[in-house]
């Protein structure tokens, strides 16, 4: 079976993404004129775990019997939800195409126990797992719109390819892009993107602690969020007092 092998970026370039966070992520691809890299439908089913992470794609697509109608341990490798996770590597995140379908389960238990131990970081799924109350003890940062008792076949769906371009959540999602995910919702970043994201990021964002602790103790919305043109020399002055304790 030829799949396309993914090309990784480096890990500090992940770590860099996964600091940004998904809203600030989004917030600045927009204004970068990536309007639509949220995956919407796909929540978060492990509160407090961000990541970031290549991803490797599995499409689904609805079932045709004449090109998928083996039950659910019939030639076990011509099922392609398996061939995804062979494809995973430590880090990778996979994310699954399933049409906003509610009624097949994707991967379960003993897939799940699996890439957990690839040492996978997560995974996105417009879509649903089975035998939640296992995955769920696996503690594998998941997004997805439910969870059912069916398999991933059993239904309306097949899986149909592998590290293809996917839609998930209505967003356009090419293997390798690096995927950054939290409780806010799932992000695609495209990699050559990235750093100039970042860099962004920080330069629009960088305030926003300082701007934090100011509203906190009671001072000015209109002063300090966004930080006001007039505020920037106390923002200064405060990175510089930060610097010299560090």
């Amino acid at each position: 079976m030829d799949i396309a092998k993914i090309k990784r970026p480096s890990r500090d370039l992940v770590e860099r993404v996964r600091e940004v966070g998904a809203a600030t992520a989004s917030a600045t691809l927009a204004h970068m004129g990536i309007r639509n890299c949220f995956m919407e439908g796909p929540v978060a089913r492990s509160p407090g775990q961000g990541v970031a992470g290549p991803c490797v794609t599995l499409q689904m697509m609805p079932k045709r019997e004449d090109l998928f109608g083996e039950g659910e341990y019939a030639d076990v490798e011509k099922q392609l939800h398996r061939h995804v996770l062979y494809q995973v590597e430590e880090g990778d995140i996979v994310v699954v195409d399933a049409r906003g379908d509610m009624t097949s389960g994707i991967f379960g238990d003993m897939m799940m126990t699996y890439f957990k131990g690839l040492k996978g970081a997560g995974v996105v799924i417009d879509g649903c797992v089975r035998d939640w109350a296992k995955v769920q003890k696996l503690g594998i940062p998941m997004w997805l719109r439910g969870v059912t008792p069916n398999y991933h076949a059993q239904t309306v769906l097949m899986p149909l390819a592998v590290n293809v371009p996917v839609a998930c959540g209505g967003v356009t999602v090419i293997p390798g892009d690096i995927i950054v995910a939290d409780d806010d919702g799932a992000v695609c970043v495209p990699v050559a993107l990235a750093e100039a994201m970042i860099a962004k990021a920080h330069k629009d964002h960088g305030w926003e602690e300082f701007s934090r602790e100011k509203l906190l103790a009671g001072e000015s919305l209109k002063r300090y969020y966004p930080l006001h043109k007039d505020a920037w020399p106390e923002y200064e002055a405060w990175l510089a007092e930060r610097g010299s304790k560090e």
